[in-house]
């Protein structure tokens, strides 16, 4: 699998910090163990998002067209 650009990596950490700040300020965890669940899930989430957004940009290239000469070169 290749390495996510830089772009994705962004999102991914972006996602990370919003969804962990967002849970914790949902849930009200005041507790170690609670924190950490809801961190790890927030890291869990992160991943996921890079992982399916590199996967998307793999599957929607397009590969280039073959220039003309080419497609005459192989006719000989």
């Amino acid at each position: 699998m290749p390495r996510p650009s830089a772009a994705q990596l962004c999102l991914g950490t972006f996602t990370v910090v919003a969804s962990a700040v967002a849970l914790l300020a949902v849930s009200g965890a005041e507790g170690v163990l609670e924190v950490g669940v809801l961190v790890v899930f927030a890291l869990a989430l992160g991943t996921l998002v890079t992982v399916l957004s590199s996967v998307s940009a793999r599957s929607s290239r397009v590969p280039a067209p073959a220039s003309p000469g080419h497609e005459y070169a192989r006719q000989r």
